[in-house]
């Protein structure tokens, strides 16, 4: 009974956890983002390619501060070509 309990306890733990943050596939990385508030909206994102566009629209992602993440990721890859030239 008391295994039973402890997984059940885990499980509620990891489910909160996966509810209150954004977790965002970019090209080359994962970032993940504090939310808002604890719902199921976005938290998985697909960012790769020219998908990124479609996310500085979404009103929780604007909120969790997803145009910083872009900007920050969008200047690496700058400084990146930059260093190849």
């Amino acid at each position: 009974m008391k295994k039973i309990i402890l997984m059940l306890v885990v499980a509620a733990a990891a489910g909160y956890g996966l509810l209150s943050y954004h977790f965002i596939l970019f090209d080359n990385n994962l970032k993940i983002i504090k939310k808002t508030g604890i719902r199921y909206e976005d938290t998985f994102v697909d960012a790769r390619g020219a998908q990124k566009l479609g996310l500085a629209l979404k009103p929780d992602l604007i909120a969790a501060g997803i145009n910083d993440v872009i900007g920050e990721i969008d200047g690496s890859i700058k400084k990146h070509q930059e260093k190849i030239k």
